[in-house]
């Protein structure tokens, strides 16, 4: 708990610092996460039924949209089904947005907000960048651009992984597999690690850098092999962002998940205008298990799910 708080009081201090105002946005939603990887957790009001949020991004990003500038919000946020080591469905989240910020731009911000809290503690040696292609070559040996659905499952394969049983893995399912049970554990446990440019496929909410091939404006951090950050440079195109809206809805119904209505307030904030910017939320419980050097959540929270 001491920890915690005097996490809290530097990370305060930080934004202060920089000029970025804290900010508060409901945890009840009306709009469920769309993301077919997230798993809502509902709540009846009146009759009424909302959401407890994934992440304050869709409240903050109208924000921006009606002029706040930049901001940061320390919340708890919740997700379904996410129950382990490193997991806990109430868990707490950072999230802040620059604007005028490049991805470059805050993955230096990252750097310098994670090294001040982990100065406490834990000093930091220098931090290490590298793209998803290169990060995948390296531990996989294969391009994760170009790798076709075999050449990925032959990956798990040499690296004695099974592929779940069931429905066929899809391209992304297949990385995403690869890179928790092959790569994470394979990183340097004493550097921490920015990969960033992912494949346009994993965008989610980011901007998409032309090229070839094109890739997510994306970055995520890595401590010990512990995904602590994921940042963005911000889509802001109204359009796009319905597109993507409207296949991860499609992609839940051919799953059977449960299907909530689309966020059409974020899509309205969009075209009001959102301002260029990048965003970062980080897991401030996996920081804080990286500072106090511990290996499960339950650790560094008062009360985790068995005790709540």
């Amino acid at each position: 708990m001491r920890l915690r708080a005097a996490v809290l009081r530097r990370l305060r201090r930080w934004f202060e610092d920089r000029g970025v105002l804290e900010v508060e946005t409901p945890v009840l939603s009306s709009a469920g996460a769309s993301d077919p990887h997230l798993e809502n957790v509902s709540a009846q009001l009146d009759g009424r039924a909302y959401f407890l949020h994934t992440s304050p991004e869709s409240a903050m990003k109208r924000l921006l949209a009606g002029g706040s500038g930049d901001i940061f919000q320390v919340c708890h946020v919740f997700r379904a089904g996410e129950l382990g080591q490193k997991h806990n469905p109430e868990f707490t989240m950072l999230e802040w947005y620059r604007l005028g910020h490049s991805l470059e731009d805050m993955m230096t911000d990252v750097e310098s907000l994670t090294r001040d809290l982990c100065g406490i503690r834990r000093p930091l040696v220098p931090f290490r960048r590298t793209s998803y292609q290169d990060l995948m070559r390296q531990f996989v040996d294969v391009d994760p651009f170009t790798a076709a659905v075999p050449e990925l499952v032959d990956a798990l394969d040499r690296n004695g992984i099974a592929s779940p049983a069931g429905s066929p893995l899809e391209r992304d399912e297949l990385l995403d597999l690869l890179l928790a049970t092959v790569v994470e554990p394979a990183m340097d446990p004493a550097q921490p690690l920015f990969v960033y440019h992912f494949p346009a496929s994993q965008a989610a909410l980011a901007r998409i850098l032309p090229g070839d091939p094109p890739v997510a404006e994306r970055f995520e951090l890595f401590f010990g092999g512990m995904e602590i950050a994921n940042g963005f440079h911000e889509l802001t195109d109204t359009v796009e962002q319905g597109r993507r809206f409207d296949r991860e809805l499609a992609r839940r119904a051919e799953e059977g998940s449960f299907v909530p209505a689309r966020d059409d307030a974020l899509l309205a904030a969009l075209e009001a205008g959102l301002p260029d910017c990048s965003g970062v939320a980080l897991g401030l419980d996996r920081l804080l298990m990286y500072i106090a050097d511990v290996d499960e959540i339950s650790d560094v929270l008062t009360f985790d799910l068995a005790r709540a």
